[in-house]
């Protein structure tokens, strides 16, 4: 097993770089570009082939770096673990029980995403020592068998068919063209809708079960795929993208099927699997981490923080007159008749005493400025994680002085929220930890931190009288 960190540590790599580039290069080039975690980065992404950016290949030295990407990599008999980067000491290495507790850390953020539906089975991860993606293949499996086994989806699809009677409408170019030219006026050709089992929804379940089960290892995980298929045996086998799964819609009667719906998404739009030399099976799941951690941010506000009403990616401004430039900050919050806005920076700051910024980057400052004139906003409020090594309540404030606006003042704030429970890393701690409990204890304090900062001072309300 590989553990790397996001642009941190390097491994020696015990394998054919070359097969493994081309793994990776064949997984870049068929994601779905169009998908949750791939949007903004694929804004003027071209349709030639590219190279890979999930690891780092130094082959001089025969090691591997990770990049921005978290997930899973199974490559012949090996797996490598891509981890954040805000939990790497490097003073010591991570112990397989440390492993999964960043695994499941990071389970627990992406059951705040908004883009996605989590199962609420997080207690059941207290006794299951399984790895990233077979905790998300549990997720699914169990989730969707017991949907399955109670309640069966059943939807209208249009048909197209040669009938002894009239069915529906009748198509008369084609009956006229088809059957009465040849003889064959017997058979009518008709459309119509049909109530049916194996529709596309169904077929998308099955694929992405049949895509776990030759993945898995786990035999509960097993189990439940194979009775997820049993159930699906007289649905038909087609291969499904992502995008066939996003434009799955449901009425309220069938509202429980959202759930694996956002589950085939994440699958079918975050990894691959497919025969290498007719004996490999090779599979990769992986997510940018920055995006999930401004989704978290996003849903945990909206869920867990009263009295603030949430909206994320708000397009409503443009940097330039003509309107080419858009203005996208992460979060818009209304907060007692306030308008703040926020952005979420999945950077490490704090992390060097001797640095005046306090690892806070020019670029950012200049984002935060552009956003300050266009929203006729005094303060800003940017929002970074804390680390395993480093978390301060403190916050950073950088002041501007703005002498085409009469020297008005920008103020830029910074704060690290505490998204890590250090007492399941803390090997003083004797025994197992209680997953439940420890993320119950760090929701309360990421609550009111954010809370303090919310509604605690008066940040970036927005100020119509600043010209």
């Amino acid at each position: 097993m590989i553990n790397l960190f996001e642009y941190q540590n390097r491994l020696k790599f015990e394998g054919s770089f070359q097969e493994l580039e081309y793994f990776l290069d064949k997984i870049w080039n068929n994601r779905e570009k169009s998908g949750y975690y791939y949007g903004k980065e694929s804004d003027n992404v071209s349709d030639m082939p590219e190279t890979q950016r999930f690891l780092q290949l130094l082959h001089r030295t025969n090691e591997l770096k990770s990049n921005k990407y978290v997930g899973t990599i199974h490559f012949e008999d090996k797996k490598i673990n891509l981890l954040p980067k805000i939990f790497y000491d490097s003073s010591r290495d991570c112990s397989p029980k440390e492993i999964h507790s960043i695994q499941n850390h990071i389970i627990w953020w992406l059951s705040y995403c908004k883009k996605i539906k989590f199962p609420n089975y997080l207690t059941s991860l207290d006794s299951y020592k399984n790895d990233f993606l077979e905790v998300l293949i549990y997720l699914f499996s169990k989730y969707t068998r017991e949907l399955l086994a109670n309640s069966v989806y059943q939807q209208y699809e249009e048909i197209e068919r040669e009938l002894p009677y009239i069915k529906g409408r009748l198509n008369s170019g084609r009956y006229i063209t088809e059957n009465l030219s040849k003889g064959r006026w017997h058979k009518i050709n008709c459309t119509y809708d049909s109530f049916i089992f194996d529709n596309k929804f169904n077929r998308i379940i099955k694929y992405v079960a049949k895509l776990l089960f030759n993945v898995t290892n786990n035999a509960e995980n097993k189990k439940y795929l194979r009775e997820i298929l049993f159930i699906l045996d007289d649905v038909s086998d087609r291969t499904a993208t992502a995008r066939e799964c996003s434009t799955i819609q449901f009425n309220p009667i069938f509202g429980e099927f959202e759930t694996v719906r956002d589950f085939c998404y994440l699958f079918l739009n975050n990894s691959i699997s497919f025969d290498y030399k007719n004996e490999l099976k090779l599979f990769a799941f992986l997510l940018p981490m920055e995006y999930v951690f401004e989704d978290f941010i996003f849903g945990f506000i909206d869920k867990e923080i009263e009295g603030v009403e949430a909206t994320a990616q708000k397009k409503s401004e443009y940097l330039d007159i003509a309107g080419n430039f858009s203005l996208r900050p992460d979060l818009v919050l209304e907060v007692d008749s306030r308008t703040i806005i926020a952005d979420t920076k999945y950077k490490i700051i704090y992390c060097d005493e001797k640095d005046p910024k306090n690892g806070i980057s020019q670029s950012d400052l200049y984002q935060m400025l552009a956003y300050a004139v266009r929203f006729k906003a005094n303060e800003i409020v940017l929002f970074y994680p804390d680390t395993i090594k480093n978390y301060q309540e403190k916050e950073f404030e950088i002041t501007i002085r703005d002498e085409l606006a009469d020297g008005v003042d920008v103020n830029i704030k910074s704060f690290q929220l505490p998204i890590i429970n250090r007492s399941m890393f803390d090997p003083s701690m004797a025994g197992e930890m209680d997953t439940t409990d420890s993320f119950d204890y760090t929701r309360m304090k990421l609550i009111e931190r954010i809370t303090s900062i919310l509604k605690g001072t008066d940040i970036l309300v927005v100020d119509n009288k600043r010209k």
